[in-house]
Protein backbone atom coordinates (compact mmCIF):
# COMPACT_ATOMS: atom_id res chain seq x y z
CA UNK A 1 0.00 0.00 0.00
CA UNK A 2 0.97 3.00 -0.30
CA UNK A 3 2.12 5.40 2.62
CA UNK A 4 0.30 8.14 0.79
CA UNK A 5 -2.66 6.18 1.47
CA UNK A 6 -4.02 8.91 4.53
CA UNK A 7 -2.95 12.00 3.40
CA UNK A 8 -4.39 15.49 2.37
CA UNK A 9 -3.09 14.52 -1.00
CA UNK A 10 -5.17 11.86 -1.78
CA UNK A 11 -7.85 12.79 0.39
CA UNK A 12 -8.44 16.22 -1.54
CA UNK A 13 -7.98 13.75 -4.85
CA UNK A 14 -10.95 11.71 -3.71
CA UNK A 15 -13.09 14.56 -2.97
CA UNK A 16 -12.14 15.94 -6.53
CA UNK A 17 -12.58 13.01 -8.70
CA UNK A 18 -16.18 11.47 -9.46
CA UNK A 19 -16.92 8.37 -7.16
CA UNK A 20 -14.91 5.67 -7.63
CA UNK A 21 -13.01 6.94 -10.63
CA UNK A 22 -9.75 7.93 -9.25
CA UNK A 23 -6.38 5.91 -10.09
CA UNK A 24 -3.05 6.56 -8.33
CA UNK A 25 -0.18 7.06 -10.75
CA UNK A 26 3.40 6.13 -9.04
CA UNK A 27 1.48 5.58 -5.52
CA UNK A 28 5.12 3.98 -4.28
CA UNK A 29 7.51 6.62 -5.73
CA UNK A 30 10.22 7.45 -3.44
CA UNK A 31 12.23 9.99 -2.63
CA UNK A 32 15.62 10.16 -1.77
CA UNK A 33 15.19 10.19 1.42
CA UNK A 34 11.24 9.57 2.17
CA UNK A 35 8.10 10.30 0.72
CA UNK A 36 7.24 11.88 -2.68
CA UNK A 37 5.30 15.24 -1.69
CA UNK A 38 2.55 15.24 -4.19
CA UNK A 39 -0.05 12.80 -5.01
CA UNK A 40 -1.47 11.93 -8.72
CA UNK A 41 -3.52 10.24 -10.65
CA UNK A 42 -6.19 10.65 -12.95
CA UNK A 43 -10.13 9.49 -13.08
CA UNK A 44 -13.36 11.95 -14.15
CA UNK A 45 -14.74 14.87 -12.82
CA UNK A 46 -18.73 15.07 -13.96
CA UNK A 47 -17.75 12.63 -16.00
CA UNK A 48 -15.00 13.96 -17.84
CA UNK A 49 -11.59 12.51 -17.92
CA UNK A 50 -8.48 14.17 -16.37
CA UNK A 51 -5.58 14.05 -15.17
CA UNK A 52 -4.71 15.39 -11.54
CA UNK A 53 -2.31 16.12 -8.68
CA UNK A 54 -2.23 17.22 -5.64
CA UNK A 55 0.65 18.61 -3.47
CA UNK A 56 1.16 17.41 0.18
CA UNK A 57 1.71 19.88 2.59
CA UNK A 58 2.23 17.01 5.33
CA UNK A 59 4.86 15.41 4.09
CA UNK A 60 8.36 17.79 4.26
CA UNK A 61 5.94 20.59 4.34
CA UNK A 62 5.13 19.77 0.50
CA UNK A 63 8.79 20.90 -0.13
CA UNK A 64 8.70 20.66 -4.20
CA UNK A 65 12.03 17.93 -4.87
CA UNK A 66 13.32 16.54 -8.22
CA UNK A 67 11.18 13.22 -7.22
CA UNK A 68 7.96 15.47 -7.29
CA UNK A 69 8.86 17.47 -10.04
CA UNK A 70 9.09 14.00 -12.08
CA UNK A 71 5.36 12.64 -10.86
CA UNK A 72 3.85 15.97 -11.98
CA UNK A 73 5.75 16.05 -14.73
CA UNK A 74 4.48 12.61 -15.80
CA UNK A 75 0.46 13.81 -15.64
CA UNK A 76 1.68 16.32 -18.33
CA UNK A 77 3.35 14.58 -20.50
CA UNK A 78 -0.15 11.75 -20.15
CA UNK A 79 -2.07 14.86 -20.69
CA UNK A 80 -0.04 15.70 -23.76
CA UNK A 81 -0.45 12.67 -25.58
CA UNK A 82 -4.24 12.00 -24.19
CA UNK A 83 -5.35 15.13 -24.78
CA UNK A 84 -7.30 15.33 -21.28
CA UNK A 85 -7.12 18.41 -18.83
CA UNK A 86 -5.11 18.83 -15.73
CA UNK A 87 -5.98 19.93 -12.68
CA UNK A 88 -3.17 20.88 -9.93
CA UNK A 89 -3.97 21.08 -6.49
CA UNK A 90 -1.17 23.37 -4.83
CA UNK A 91 -0.09 23.68 -1.59
CA UNK A 92 3.51 24.01 -0.19
CA UNK A 93 6.16 25.65 1.59
CA UNK A 94 8.49 26.19 -1.09
CA UNK A 95 11.24 24.37 -2.53
CA UNK A 96 13.42 21.52 -1.32
CA UNK A 97 17.07 23.44 -0.77
CA UNK A 98 18.61 20.55 -0.23
CA UNK A 99 18.17 18.81 -3.33
CA UNK A 100 20.35 22.53 -5.05
CA UNK A 101 20.15 23.54 -8.72
CA UNK A 102 18.65 19.72 -9.83
CA UNK A 103 15.32 21.00 -8.46
CA UNK A 104 15.83 24.29 -10.19
CA UNK A 105 15.79 22.13 -13.16
CA UNK A 106 13.66 20.02 -12.34
CA UNK A 107 11.13 23.05 -11.77
CA UNK A 108 12.54 24.38 -14.93
CA UNK A 109 10.90 21.38 -16.99
CA UNK A 110 7.51 21.44 -15.10
CA UNK A 111 7.44 25.21 -16.56
CA UNK A 112 8.18 24.07 -19.81
CA UNK A 113 5.62 21.31 -19.63
CA UNK A 114 3.03 23.37 -18.57
CA UNK A 115 3.79 25.94 -21.30
CA UNK A 116 3.76 23.26 -23.98
CA UNK A 117 0.04 22.26 -23.50
CA UNK A 118 -1.41 25.84 -23.32
CA UNK A 119 -4.01 26.13 -25.05
CA UNK A 120 -4.15 22.80 -26.16
CA UNK A 121 -5.44 21.02 -23.29
CA UNK A 122 -7.17 22.44 -20.41
CA UNK A 123 -5.55 23.80 -17.33
CA UNK A 124 -7.20 24.31 -13.66
CA UNK A 125 -4.90 25.33 -10.78
CA UNK A 126 -6.39 24.99 -7.32
CA UNK A 127 -4.24 27.17 -4.84
CA UNK A 128 -5.93 25.27 -1.44
CA UNK A 129 -2.75 26.65 0.64
CA UNK A 130 0.72 27.78 -0.04
CA UNK A 131 1.63 28.39 -3.62
CA UNK A 132 4.89 30.56 -3.45
CA UNK A 133 7.96 31.00 -5.78
CA UNK A 134 7.87 28.68 -9.08
CA UNK A 135 4.87 27.11 -7.61
CA UNK A 136 3.18 30.06 -7.96
CA UNK A 137 4.30 30.66 -11.41
CA UNK A 138 3.25 27.28 -12.60
CA UNK A 139 0.20 27.43 -11.02
CA UNK A 140 -0.63 30.86 -12.97
CA UNK A 141 0.23 29.54 -16.41
CA UNK A 142 -3.04 27.44 -15.84
CA UNK A 143 -6.23 28.80 -17.78
CA UNK A 144 -8.19 29.43 -14.82
CA UNK A 145 -7.17 29.74 -11.35
CA UNK A 146 -8.92 28.64 -8.64
CA UNK A 147 -8.22 29.97 -4.85
CA UNK A 148 -9.64 29.36 -1.26
CA UNK A 149 -9.99 32.96 0.83
CA UNK A 150 -6.97 31.69 2.89
CA UNK A 151 -4.24 30.76 0.78
CA UNK A 152 -1.06 32.58 -0.31
CA UNK A 153 -0.62 32.91 -3.61
CA UNK A 154 3.04 35.22 -4.25
CA UNK A 155 6.21 35.47 -5.88
CA UNK A 156 8.78 36.59 -3.47
CA UNK A 157 8.50 34.85 0.22
CA UNK A 158 7.68 36.75 2.96
CA UNK A 159 4.92 38.43 1.58
CA UNK A 160 1.34 39.49 3.16
CA UNK A 161 -0.55 39.27 -0.45
CA UNK A 162 -3.58 37.12 0.28
CA UNK A 163 -5.83 35.34 -2.02
CA UNK A 164 -8.34 38.23 -1.68
CA UNK A 165 -5.81 40.59 -2.80
CA UNK A 166 -4.85 38.39 -6.08
CA UNK A 167 -8.86 38.19 -7.11
CA UNK A 168 -9.12 42.03 -6.57
CA UNK A 169 -6.08 42.44 -9.04
CA UNK A 170 -7.20 39.96 -11.61
CA UNK A 171 -4.59 37.16 -10.76
CA UNK A 172 -7.23 34.83 -9.29
CA UNK A 173 -10.20 34.05 -11.53
CA UNK A 174 -12.29 32.41 -8.71
CA UNK A 175 -12.28 32.63 -5.42
CA UNK A 176 -14.07 29.79 -2.61
CA UNK A 177 -14.50 30.21 0.93
CA UNK A 178 -13.20 26.56 1.61
CA UNK A 179 -11.88 23.73 -0.44
CA UNK A 180 -15.04 22.28 -1.04
CA UNK A 181 -16.20 25.44 -2.89
CA UNK A 182 -12.97 25.00 -5.19
CA UNK A 183 -13.68 21.57 -6.30
CA UNK A 184 -17.56 22.86 -6.88
CA UNK A 185 -16.12 25.58 -9.33
CA UNK A 186 -13.25 23.29 -10.72
CA UNK A 187 -16.58 20.63 -11.95
CA UNK A 188 -18.24 23.49 -13.21
CA UNK A 189 -15.03 24.51 -15.20
CA UNK A 190 -14.33 21.65 -16.90
CA UNK A 191 -17.91 20.47 -17.68
CA UNK A 192 -18.03 23.88 -19.71
CA UNK A 193 -14.78 22.93 -21.43
CA UNK A 194 -13.74 20.74 -24.34
CA UNK A 195 -11.07 18.29 -23.31
CA UNK A 196 -8.74 19.76 -25.65
CA UNK A 197 -8.49 22.08 -28.47
CA UNK A 198 -9.24 19.44 -31.44
CA UNK A 199 -11.93 18.43 -29.37
CA UNK A 200 -15.72 20.16 -29.60
CA UNK A 201 -17.35 21.58 -26.36
CA UNK A 202 -19.99 19.34 -24.50
CA UNK A 203 -23.43 19.94 -25.35
CA UNK A 204 -25.68 19.38 -22.37
CA UNK A 205 -29.79 19.83 -21.50
CA UNK A 206 -30.74 23.35 -20.67
CA UNK A 207 -33.63 25.66 -19.17
CA UNK A 208 -34.43 28.94 -20.99
CA UNK A 209 -33.83 31.78 -18.59
CA UNK A 210 -36.94 34.10 -17.88
CA UNK A 211 -36.68 37.37 -20.48
CA UNK A 212 -35.42 39.88 -17.70
CA UNK A 213 -35.75 42.33 -20.76
CA UNK A 214 -39.02 41.58 -21.63
CA UNK A 215 -40.96 44.74 -22.00
CA UNK A 216 -37.89 46.85 -20.54
CA UNK A 217 -35.32 49.27 -22.33
CA UNK A 218 -31.71 47.99 -21.46
CA UNK A 219 -30.44 48.32 -17.92
CA UNK A 220 -27.24 46.93 -17.78
CA UNK A 221 -25.14 43.98 -18.66
CA UNK A 222 -25.72 41.49 -16.10
CA UNK A 223 -29.66 41.48 -17.18
CA UNK A 224 -28.29 40.93 -20.98
CA UNK A 225 -26.11 38.21 -20.02
CA UNK A 226 -28.65 36.82 -18.22
CA UNK A 227 -31.19 36.63 -20.61
CA UNK A 228 -29.17 35.88 -23.42
CA UNK A 229 -27.44 32.46 -21.21
CA UNK A 230 -29.43 29.27 -20.24
CA UNK A 231 -30.68 29.69 -16.42
CA UNK A 232 -28.31 28.99 -13.57
CA UNK A 233 -25.63 28.38 -16.46
CA UNK A 234 -23.34 31.57 -16.06
CA UNK A 235 -20.06 31.27 -14.33
CA UNK A 236 -17.98 34.72 -13.66
CA UNK A 237 -14.02 34.97 -14.19
CA UNK A 238 -12.12 37.29 -12.43
CA UNK A 239 -15.25 38.66 -10.86
CA UNK A 240 -13.46 40.36 -8.23
CA UNK A 241 -11.41 43.22 -11.07
CA UNK A 242 -12.29 46.17 -12.64
CA UNK A 243 -15.57 44.75 -12.25
CA UNK A 244 -17.67 48.06 -12.31
CA UNK A 245 -16.46 48.33 -16.15
CA UNK A 246 -16.26 45.09 -17.19
CA UNK A 247 -18.21 41.23 -16.60
CA UNK A 248 -16.34 38.40 -17.88
CA UNK A 249 -18.03 34.92 -17.92
CA UNK A 250 -18.39 31.33 -18.99
CA UNK A 251 -21.90 29.84 -20.17
CA UNK A 252 -24.21 27.73 -22.37
CA UNK A 253 -26.52 29.02 -24.94
CA UNK A 254 -28.80 26.43 -25.98
CA UNK A 255 -26.40 23.74 -24.00
CA UNK A 256 -23.16 24.70 -25.76
CA UNK A 257 -20.25 26.98 -24.37
CA UNK A 258 -20.16 30.43 -25.20
CA UNK A 259 -18.01 33.16 -23.72
CA UNK A 260 -19.35 36.38 -22.45
CA UNK A 261 -17.07 39.38 -22.10
CA UNK A 262 -19.64 42.74 -21.15
CA UNK A 263 -18.50 46.39 -21.12
CA UNK A 264 -20.47 48.09 -18.51
CA UNK A 265 -21.33 51.87 -19.68
CA UNK A 266 -17.90 53.35 -18.28
CA UNK A 267 -14.91 54.12 -20.35
CA UNK A 268 -12.40 51.29 -21.61
CA UNK A 269 -9.40 51.04 -18.90
CA UNK A 270 -6.10 49.31 -19.04
CA UNK A 271 -7.57 46.90 -16.68
CA UNK A 272 -11.08 46.25 -18.78
CA UNK A 273 -8.52 45.40 -21.79
CA UNK A 274 -6.75 42.83 -19.82
CA UNK A 275 -9.62 41.57 -18.40
CA UNK A 276 -11.18 40.84 -22.16
CA UNK A 277 -8.04 40.16 -23.50
CA UNK A 278 -7.50 37.00 -21.44
CA UNK A 279 -10.99 35.93 -21.44
CA UNK A 280 -10.81 35.89 -25.46
CA UNK A 281 -7.81 34.03 -25.32
CA UNK A 282 -8.99 31.19 -23.27
CA UNK A 283 -12.22 30.92 -25.46
CA UNK A 284 -10.63 31.23 -28.91
CA UNK A 285 -8.09 28.60 -27.16
CA UNK A 286 -10.39 25.92 -27.22
CA UNK A 287 -12.75 27.45 -30.51
CA UNK A 288 -15.69 28.83 -28.05
CA UNK A 289 -18.07 31.54 -29.07
CA UNK A 290 -17.74 34.66 -28.12
CA UNK A 291 -20.50 37.00 -26.83
CA UNK A 292 -19.10 40.46 -26.30
CA UNK A 293 -22.02 43.28 -24.81
CA UNK A 294 -21.09 46.37 -25.75
CA UNK A 295 -22.16 49.48 -24.16
CA UNK A 296 -19.19 51.94 -23.44
CA UNK A 297 -18.85 55.81 -24.08
CA UNK A 298 -15.16 55.63 -25.46
CA UNK A 299 -11.42 55.40 -24.02
CA UNK A 300 -10.42 56.33 -20.64
CA UNK A 301 -8.66 60.00 -20.62
CA UNK A 302 -6.31 59.44 -18.06
CA UNK A 303 -2.98 56.66 -17.83
CA UNK A 304 -2.38 56.98 -21.49
CA UNK A 305 0.60 54.89 -22.18
CA UNK A 306 -1.29 52.03 -20.18
CA UNK A 307 -4.06 52.41 -21.85
CA UNK A 308 -2.49 52.68 -25.61
CA UNK A 309 -0.71 49.37 -24.86
CA UNK A 310 -3.64 47.35 -23.10
CA UNK A 311 -5.88 48.27 -25.88
CA UNK A 312 -3.46 47.39 -28.52
CA UNK A 313 -3.57 44.03 -27.23
CA UNK A 314 -7.02 43.54 -26.46
CA UNK A 315 -7.73 44.55 -30.27
CA UNK A 316 -4.94 42.59 -31.21
CA UNK A 317 -6.45 39.85 -29.67
CA UNK A 318 -9.85 40.19 -30.83
CA UNK A 319 -8.46 40.40 -34.37
CA UNK A 320 -6.65 37.54 -34.47
CA UNK A 321 -9.02 35.41 -32.65
CA UNK A 322 -10.82 32.79 -35.15
CA UNK A 323 -13.08 31.44 -33.19
CA UNK A 324 -17.11 32.97 -33.99
CA UNK A 325 -17.59 36.32 -32.48
CA UNK A 326 -20.88 38.10 -31.65
CA UNK A 327 -21.04 41.62 -30.66
CA UNK A 328 -24.23 42.97 -29.05
CA UNK A 329 -24.20 46.74 -29.01
CA UNK A 330 -26.23 47.05 -26.09
CA UNK A 331 -26.58 50.88 -25.40
CA UNK A 332 -23.36 52.58 -26.79
CA UNK A 333 -20.50 52.15 -28.87
CA UNK A 334 -18.64 55.24 -29.04
CA UNK A 335 -15.33 55.74 -31.30
CA UNK A 336 -11.88 53.38 -31.16
CA UNK A 337 -14.71 51.57 -28.83
CA UNK A 338 -16.93 50.13 -31.39
CA UNK A 339 -13.70 49.60 -33.62
CA UNK A 340 -11.96 47.31 -30.90
CA UNK A 341 -15.26 45.71 -29.86
CA UNK A 342 -17.70 46.17 -32.20
CA UNK A 343 -16.15 46.57 -35.58
CA UNK A 344 -16.56 44.52 -38.69
CA UNK A 345 -12.98 45.08 -39.76
CA UNK A 346 -11.33 44.32 -36.82
CA UNK A 347 -13.88 42.06 -34.61
CA UNK A 348 -17.28 40.83 -35.27
CA UNK A 349 -18.20 37.79 -37.43
CA UNK A 350 -21.79 39.47 -36.68
CA UNK A 351 -23.07 42.58 -35.18
CA UNK A 352 -26.51 43.07 -33.48
CA UNK A 353 -27.67 46.65 -32.50
CA UNK A 354 -30.31 47.11 -29.83
CA UNK A 355 -32.60 49.26 -31.33
CA UNK A 356 -32.40 52.31 -28.77
CA UNK A 357 -28.15 51.94 -28.74
CA UNK A 358 -26.19 55.01 -30.30
CA UNK A 359 -23.37 54.33 -32.42
CA UNK A 360 -20.91 57.30 -33.02
CA UNK A 361 -17.61 57.88 -33.83
CA UNK A 362 -17.34 60.71 -31.42
CA UNK A 363 -19.40 61.16 -28.18
CA UNK A 364 -22.96 63.08 -28.33
CA UNK A 365 -21.28 66.24 -26.67
CA UNK A 366 -18.68 66.78 -29.31
CA UNK A 367 -19.86 65.62 -31.95
CA UNK A 368 -22.95 68.38 -31.67
CA UNK A 369 -19.97 70.32 -30.61
CA UNK A 370 -18.07 69.96 -34.59
CA UNK A 371 -21.48 69.95 -36.47
CA UNK A 372 -23.62 72.09 -34.88
CA UNK A 373 -21.44 74.35 -34.27
CA UNK A 374 -23.26 77.31 -36.56
CA UNK A 375 -27.06 76.53 -35.12
CA UNK A 376 -25.41 76.59 -31.13
CA UNK A 377 -23.96 79.31 -32.47
CA UNK A 378 -27.46 81.14 -33.47
CA UNK A 379 -29.34 79.84 -30.21
CA UNK A 380 -30.55 76.64 -30.86
CA UNK A 381 -31.00 74.45 -27.96
CA UNK A 382 -27.83 71.95 -27.30
CA UNK A 383 -30.59 69.10 -25.84
CA UNK A 384 -32.39 69.42 -29.31
CA UNK A 385 -29.61 69.29 -31.57
CA UNK A 386 -28.31 66.08 -29.39
CA UNK A 387 -31.28 64.33 -29.61
CA UNK A 388 -31.41 65.25 -33.17
CA UNK A 389 -27.46 63.47 -33.84
CA UNK A 390 -28.65 60.68 -31.82
CA UNK A 391 -31.62 59.79 -33.54
CA UNK A 392 -30.31 60.35 -37.28
CA UNK A 393 -26.27 60.36 -37.50
CA UNK A 394 -26.29 58.37 -34.49
CA UNK A 395 -28.57 55.94 -35.09
CA UNK A 396 -28.38 51.79 -35.28
CA UNK A 397 -30.34 52.28 -38.66
CA UNK A 398 -27.88 54.72 -39.96
CA UNK A 399 -25.14 51.95 -38.64
CA UNK A 400 -27.01 49.43 -41.06
CA UNK A 401 -27.93 51.34 -43.95
CA UNK A 402 -24.01 51.32 -44.36
CA UNK A 403 -23.06 48.00 -43.19
CA UNK A 404 -21.26 48.96 -39.66
CA UNK A 405 -24.33 46.78 -38.14
CA UNK A 406 -25.74 43.87 -39.46
CA UNK A 407 -29.05 43.20 -37.58
CA UNK A 408 -31.19 45.46 -35.31
CA UNK A 409 -33.87 44.03 -32.41
CA UNK A 410 -35.65 44.93 -29.09
CA UNK A 411 -33.61 43.72 -25.95
CA UNK A 412 -36.49 41.34 -25.55
CA UNK A 413 -35.53 39.20 -28.40
CA UNK A 414 -31.66 39.22 -27.75
CA UNK A 415 -31.58 35.72 -26.74
CA UNK A 416 -32.93 34.88 -30.14
CA UNK A 417 -30.72 36.99 -32.57
CA UNK A 418 -27.81 35.49 -30.43
CA UNK A 419 -29.07 31.61 -30.84
CA UNK A 420 -29.29 32.88 -34.86
CA UNK A 421 -26.10 33.95 -35.11
CA UNK A 422 -24.95 30.92 -33.39
CA UNK A 423 -26.39 28.83 -35.41
CA UNK A 424 -25.17 30.39 -38.46
CA UNK A 425 -21.23 30.79 -37.29
CA UNK A 426 -21.26 27.19 -36.15
CA UNK A 427 -19.46 25.90 -39.34
CA UNK A 428 -16.85 29.10 -38.75
CA UNK A 429 -13.28 28.21 -40.87
CA UNK A 430 -11.32 31.09 -40.97
CA UNK A 431 -7.19 30.32 -42.69
CA UNK A 432 -4.78 32.91 -41.30
CA UNK A 433 -1.49 34.02 -42.27
CA UNK A 434 1.56 31.30 -41.63
CA UNK A 435 3.01 32.25 -38.59
CA UNK A 436 4.24 31.74 -34.89
CA UNK A 437 2.44 34.17 -33.35
CA UNK A 438 1.56 38.35 -33.61
CA UNK A 439 4.41 40.46 -31.51
CA UNK A 440 1.62 42.44 -30.00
Amino acid sequence: MSELKDSIALKRLETLFDDGSFTQIDAYAKSADGDVEVAAGFGTVNDCPVYAFSQDITVSDGAVSVAQCAKIKKIYDMAQKTGCPVIGIYDSNGVKLTEGFEVLNAYGELVKASASISGVCPQISVVAGSCLGTSALIANLADVVIAVKDADFYVNAPADVTAEQSYKEGTVDILCDDFDGAVESVRDIVSLLPSNNLSPAPIYDFSAPQNLLEGKMYTGISLVIDSVADADSVIEIKGGYANENCKTALATVMGTTVGFIAFNGGSLCPACAYKAEAMIKLCDAYSIPVVTVVDTDGIINDKQNQALVALTKLTSAYAGATCPKISVIAKSAIGLSYIALAGKGANADFTIAFDSSVISPLSTEAAVAFLYNDRLANGENRTTLENEYIETVASPFTAAACGAVDDICTAEDARAKVIAALDMLAGKRENTLPRKHSVK
